[in-house]
């Protein structure tokens, strides 16, 4: 049974947090006061619904990440600045506010599994047209970096090495100019892009 620990300002949002998870034969849930710090130790996925400013929300992500807790952000925030600040704070998950009852129950059980989850209202952008001549294979391990994924995740998903990942990665920074997985991530997201990005796993 999955335990799953609700952080929101929002007493009616945790509420309907609890019952939905609640109602899921696999997860269990518990809520805390959005204020002090928060006791994780026993959780396998905190979600994260807070709506003080951003730099607040980061630095909760990073403090979870730090213990050792699989952050799941509940975010009313369609920015996808929002969404890779928060990827590069830590945190594993990422979905809409108006996400769906099972997109969540979806999102909870990948991040329970050890994987990352992205909401389908990002994976509509995708890989800018470019004189960098990027390879198919180039963009799967973009796609795959903007998802979350680590180097040996991508090289699970794509069967290759962990090696070979470093040496696509070395080959984009090249044509790119972008070593960070932020950056990378960042040029994922563009709003002119051409082929979607998808949740790795």
């Amino acid at each position: 049974m999955a335990q799953i620990v609700i952080i929101s300002d929002c007493p009616l949002l945790r509420r309907g947090l609890k019952q939905v998870i609640d109602e899921a034969p696999d997860l269990r849930s518990t809520f805390v006061e959005p204020a002090g710090e928060y006791d994780v130790r026993r959780a396998d996925v905190a979600v994260v619904n807070l709506h003080t400013g951003m730099r607040d929300v980061l630095g909760l992500i990073a403090r979870l990440d730090r213990r050792g807790c699989v952050v799941l952000v509940l975010s009313p925030s369609a920015s996808h600045d929002d969404l890779l600040l928060s990827i590069e704070a830590g945190a594993r998950g990422y979905v809409s506010q108006s996400a769906t009852e099972s997109e969540l129950l979806t999102a909870l059980r990948t991040l329970v599994s050890g994987r990352s989850y992205f909401s389908t209202s990002f994976n509509h952008h995708c890989l800018t047209k470019s004189r960098a001549n990027i390879t198919a294979r180039e963009r799967q391990i973009i796609d795959l970096v903007a998802s979350g994924a680590t180097d040996r995740e991508i090289a699970v998903q794509l069967n290759i090495s962990q090696h070979t990942v470093h040496s696509h990665l070395d080959r984009l920074a090249s044509k790119t100019g972008y070593r960070r997985r932020v950056d990378l991530a960042r040029l994922a997201l563009r709003q002119d892009e051409t082929t979607g990005m998808r949740p790795a796993g």
